[in-house]
């Protein structure tokens, strides 16, 4: 049990104090684009599970301190759940949770330590990751009671540590306050760094991009089946509004949809027959890269994270393997430092990425430790890519910023690639996209396709090496011949669109490996 001594009394005295000091204790208030406004629900609190989900997460992901700044500590083992839970929605309100508690974990410990709710009770280690993650939805709630389901089942830890905040509330409210005022700061959101608010932002207006899977289904059929459930085709998807949906200017079989549809859109047959999949849109820009590139009967090996039909990790497969001789094209997703992403939440989950990722979130950035060593593995995969003598091209994909995970591997890789192989060196080439802007274009000049972060896409980096002789020639009439294809599928409106090619479908094979996780 968590014991403490005099602060009932302490709540009675001072009760008339609470909703004064509440007001001021708002994690996000207008300009963060996630606090509270006029027309949405008044936030109710998690389920049980949520809580326990969300703890165990954090306990993971946490910002470990040195000795000498620790105020908290704990435990090293997960709480027991009720059971394990496939519902998209509660991980998604865990993930959320165990994130935002991260982002605040400073601000929450200092809450805890001045509040005196530690050192003055008995609290197990295991219990306070816990106590972080209520604590943050308990102030975000503004120290309001949450709104319990009748037919919810309870967890005794997540009651007991529920009792103990509530019971703590006006100290709780008092601490977070004086926090807030001493920072000078409108709320504790203004305290985030700089980088994490403009992430916030951006991923509080960033639509949904879904793949439209062409081995069901066409475009014409998905768009006539969305039509039937109410949903409109536009030329670009509002923030909010009503059910419409758009075609990507550079990939024109994936869709936009603003992202309060999702649990609308996950509900559709579309969705639950995989005939719609939603995916990151650096993925399809990196498929639609290869199209040109292949002949029919051309095998692909894909370097994933997720996904293990070869059991040996990329670096481990012999060159000459008897597998992948019929391999033509190699397309490589390095684990990368993520930060081009918005949303790092629905990337973990859409993309099943790590969940290491948050913690570099949390914190606006990349450790330069941790950006050498990714940058190390990135290069070490892409030259071992290049053995490959049967492989004609390397497509090279990242969701990074940071040139040292993107030009700067790839230039490297080219200028110490082995000329001693009998075969035609690699070389840089434009990747056959669609740039549908000035400023796409501008990026794209030295024939690297970069995309920045914005409200609308998450940022991407790209990159195609192809043989000197052998690919480039098809490469090229590909791209002459489906020109007048694109224009047709795209219906570009602007003027400033780039004609572009790509094949309409891959048949090809793919073989995909997994690659060496980061040891950062």
């Amino acid at each position: 049990m968590l014991n403490s001594t005099g602060e009932l009394e302490f709540s009675k005295e001072n009760s008339t104090e609470i909703s004064q000091l509440a007001s001021l204790a708002l994690s996000h208030d207008a300009a963060s684009g996630e606090n509270n406004s006029a027309g949405l629900p008044e936030k109710t609190g998690y389920p049980d599970s949520v809580y326990v989900m969300a703890a165990n997460i954090f306990q993971g992901i946490r910002i470990e301190k040195s000795p000498e700044k620790v105020l908290i500590k704990y435990g090293s083992e997960p709480l027991q759940s009720l059971s394990e839970c496939e519902d998209e929605s509660v991980q998604r309100s865990s993930y959320e949770l165990a994130f935002s508690a991260l982002k605040y974990q400073d601000i929450l410990e200092t809450i805890l330590i001045d509040s005196y709710i530690f050192p003055s009770t008995t609290i197990p280690d295991h219990l306070s990751s816990l106590i972080i993650v209520m604590l943050y939805d308990f102030q975000d709630r503004k120290f309001q009671a949450r709104l319990l389901s009748d037919n919810e089942e309870s967890i005794a830890e997540v009651q007991e540590v529920e009792n103990l905040l509530i019971s703590f509330k006006t100290k709780l409210a008092a601490a977070l306050a004086r926090y807030r005022i001493k920072h000078d700061a409108l709320s504790i959101y203004h305290i985030l760094p700089e980088t994490v608010r403009n992430q916030e932002l951006r991923a509080s207006t960033l639509p949904l991009y879904a793949w439209i899977n062409t081995c069901k289904i066409s475009p014409e059929e998905v768009y006539h089946s969305l039509k039937k459930k109410g949903y409109h085709k536009v030329k670009s998807v509002p923030h909010i509004g009503d059910k419409v949906f758009a075609v990507d200017q550079h990939c024109y079989d994936v869709l936009i949809f603003p992202s309060h549809l999702k649990n609308d859109l996950l509900n559709i047959d579309l969705f639950k027959e995989y005939k719609l999949i939603f995916q990151d849109k650096s993925r399809s820009l990196a498929v639609h890269s290869i199209k040109a590139l292949l002949n029919m009967d051309d095998d692909i090996l894909m370097v994933n994270t997720d996904v293990e039909i070869l059991p040996e990790t990329f670096i481990n497969i012999d060159s000459k393997d008897h597998r992948l001789q019929k391999v033509k094209v190699i397309l490589l997703l390095p684990r990368c430092s993520g930060l081009g992403v918005s949303n790092p939440v629905e990337f973990i989950l859409n993309e099943h990425e790590d969940t290491g990722l948050l913690k570099d979130f949390s914190q606006g950035g990349t450790s330069e430790d941790k950006l050498h060593v990714l940058a190390q593995q990135q290069y070490e995969q892409l030259t071992h890519a290049m053995k490959f003598t049967k492989a004609q091209a390397v497509v090279y994909c990242t969701c990074s910023v940071y040139p040292e995970e993107n030009e700067a591997v790839v230039k490297k890789a080219l200028e110490f690639q082995d000329h001693g192989i009998k075969v035609q060196p690699y070389r840089l080439s434009p990747p056959v996209l669609p740039l549908c802007s000035l400023k796409e274009i501008h990026l794209s000049t030295d024939k690297f396709f970069r995309m920045e972060p914005s409200e609308i896409t998450n940022g991407c980096f790209l990159s195609v090496l192809t043989r000197e002789a052998a690919i480039n020639t098809a490469h090229s009439q590909r791209a002459n011949e489906k020109k007048k294809d694109w224009e047709r599928r795209l219906n570009p409106s602007s003027e400033t669109c780039a004609s572009v090619s790509m094949r309409s479908r891959i048949s090809s094979k793919y073989t995909e490996v997994p690659e060496r996780k980061s040891s950062g």
